[in-house]
């Protein structure tokens, strides 16, 4: 097989296979940077996911509603001219989408937009005997709803049902009120109208004042309860890609002339801290990957002053510089490989000893953490280049030495 192998090749092996000490630890050394890159790329990931997920999943990426109606001037001279610049904001009414129908089947026919759901929403109390809570009510058509928030997985009791006479409650609002499924409670609202409904379920998700505060009925329950009969006051709607769902939003308040409020905006904080952290951990794994870099470099280095006779000689036989400048840079992509490969396992490993460790008070686990199995070849690709990148410098000196004064030493 050696046969086989360019006398490139041949040098470079010999010359890792007989500085075995120094191969260890450089491998050693990209393995570690290359482990800890993986560990927490996964982690970040899975932590990202997690928080992600669950501020999402109480929540549409983008709700279109009307625009707002807008402030008017107190007080106008007779030639029509403003003099007065006090502006009283004119207090807001739950009224219909105007052609809702129609801004529907168009949201539908965008790719960008997986899921759209026509809610009826606005306030309302919820009252048992003398006990009452004030309550967000929310009107959704229950298959489309569950695709933009998942109730049906937030269930804690009872079953995902909504007819005219049911409602979902949350887990706090239930205790607050002493209710339990199959219990009946009055909403009450605004416009005079009121319904005792049946609790048909109870949900879960995750924050304590939209368990307190949301109540899901039927669609047409709403209408009727909100004087919004055959209109919605929402269209919510989840994008393909939810980082891209403020430009979406964006686009669709030109196209329809009405508001669109993203996740993003309405959580801009979130957003921030989300984009923070991507970007420190961007900034982790260049300095580890520098870092890693510099060792290669530095053991290469050292390297080619060791192997300066051989180096002498190998020029004396008629090795030609590109030859000699080969053996280091191949030298470097093969440590570069073979760390990647050690530290993916040890990455690996890591996240199994983490999935052990990290452990909710109840036994489950922290969050889900799972490798896409493309960040190995990500990182096997990076470690060789990066290994290719640190032998530069040591094998443009190797090939510049003179082959008399190596062989002199």
């Amino acid at each position: 097989m050696n046969r086989l192998l360019p006398i490139e090749w041949l040098a470079a092996l010999r010359f890792l296979n007989e500085g075995r000490l120094q191969t260890l630890f450089i491998v050693g050394g990209v393995a570690v940077g290359v482990g800890v890159i993986v560990f927490m790329s996964a982690l970040l990931d899975g932590m990202q996911a997690n928080i992600f997920r669950r501020v999402l999943s109480s929540q549409p990426h983008i709700v279109i509603s009307r625009p707002k109606d807008v402030a008017r001037p107190l007080r106008v001279s007779h030639d029509g001219q403003i003099i007065v610049a006090n502006v009283q904001k004119r207090s807001q009414i739950v009224a219909s989408l105007d052609q809702w129908r129609k801004v529907r089947e168009q949201m539908r026919r965008r790719g960008d937009i997986v899921a759209v759901s026509p809610t009826a929403g606005g306030s309302g109390f919820a009252i048992r005997g003398d006990a009452s809570q004030s309550i967000s009510l929310v009107g959704i058509d229950p298959q489309e709803y569950a695709k933009i928030v998942p109730l049906p997985d937030k269930l804690v009791a009872g079953t995902f049902r909504l007819t005219t006479t049911d409602m979902i409650v949350g887990t706090q609002l239930a205790d607050d009120l002493g209710v339990r499924v199959g219990d009946k409670l009055r909403v009450a609202t605004a416009s005079g109208a009121s319904a005792t409904l049946s609790i048909a379920a109870i949900f879960d998700l995750g924050s304590k004042g939209v368990n307190q505060r949301n109540v899901y009925v039927e669609l047409a329950t709403a209408q009727n309860l909100l004087n919004l009969v055959g209109g919605v006051s929402n269209i919510d709607l989840t994008v393909a890609d939810p980082f891209r769902a403020e430009e979406i939003a964006q686009q669709i308040g030109g196209q329809t002339g009405l508001l669109a409020e993203s996740w993003i905006k309405t959580n801009n904080q979130f957003f921030l801290g989300l984009n923070a952290q991507k970007f420190s951990s961007y900034l982790i794994r260049v300095f580890v990957g520098l870092s890693v870099a510099a060792g290669i470099a530095s053991v290469l280095v050292v390297s080619v002053v060791q192997r300066s006779k051989e180096i002498g000689i190998l020029r004396a036989m008629g090795g030609s510089r590109g030859q000699v400048l080969r053996v280091f840079l191949i030298q470097g992509a093969v440590v570069g490989l073979a760390g990647s490969l050690v530290g993916s396992a040890l990455g690996t490993l890591l996240l199994e000893v983490w999935r052990l460790a990290a452990r909710n008070p109840d036994g489950t686990p922290m969050f889900a953490v799972s490798v896409d199995y493309g960040l190995y070849l990500w990182a096997a690709v990076l470690a060789t280049l990066t290994g290719l990148v640190a032998a530069v410098t040591p094998a443009v000196r190797a090939a510049r030495l003179d082959p008399v004064a190596a062989i002199r030493g």
